[in-house]
């Protein structure tokens, strides 16, 4: 899924961009933490995922071919003269490699892939990704080590909050993650933008009440919603 894929689906217009980047700064404003918003299309390419289930899928259906071995080399014998065993194999193989890449770019598909990849592997996809982001964008090295990352990944449907390292000794990860069911549940219902802006100001309430604004405060991490290339 591309950037504009995704944006389509987010239904996020550019005044929508900006209303959400407002809201950051006027929650940066009543404190010294730092908000930064990221959204992935999909954590991971679950591509080995893919492969394993449409391997086993092809294993499947040649299990339920293999007892017609007499009805198919009767019908190789029909088309092929002079036919040999060897070519019943040979349909075997060919059958199940035409499968297996069949299956593999059904399984390519958004609504089959939620169903084919195990939901922990989904979780753990999201985790690390988040955790990658929080390191690329900087949000871990901010002058007090008081900045969050709110992240979404749109295929998976998941949401991590992730703190730095004073932020969570104040702050308890229990009410990061009741904010990131919030962001997951407004998402579900359509409107990406309430879904943010919602949970900026409530984390930065958070970060106010444990991270009162410095008088000269600089700002340290971009303020707007990042769209995330895969």
């Amino acid at each position: 899924m591309t950037v504009k894929q995704l944006n389509k689906k987010l239904n996020l217009k550019q005044k929508d961009f900006d209303e959400i980047k407002k809201a950051v700064e006027q929650a940066e404003n009543k404190t010294s933490g730092e908000i930064a918003l990221a959204v992935t299309a999909e954590s991971d390419s679950y591509a080995e995922w893919e492969l394993i289930a449409a391997g086993i899928t092809a294993l499947a259906l040649f299990l339920c071919v293999f007892p017609m071995s007499a009805q198919i080399y009767a019908w190789l014998d029909l088309h092929f003269w002079q036919i040999e065993p060897w070519y019943l194999c040979l349909f075997y193989a060919g059958l199940s490699s035409v499968a297996v890449v069949v299956l593999y770019f059904l399984y390519n598909i958004p609504f089959i892939d939620a169903l084919v990849i195990p939901a922990g592997v989904k979780s753990k996809a999201v985790t690390n990704r988040a955790l990658r982001y929080f390191a690329e964008s900087g949000v871990y090295c901010t002058d007090n080590h008081s900045g969050i990352l709110i992240f979404v990944s749109w295929f998976e449907k998941q949401v991590r909050i992730v703190a730095d390292r004073h932020i969570s000794e104040k702050v308890s990860e229990d009410l990061w993650n009741i904010i990131a069911d919030e962001i997951a549940e407004n998402m579900g219902k359509g409107s990406a933008k309430d879904a943010f802006i919602s949970a900026v100001e409530k984390c930065g309430q958070l970060l106010a009440e444990n991270f009162p604004s410095e008088s000269e405060k600089k700002n340290q991490l971009k303020d707007g919603l990042v769209i995330l290339e895969n």
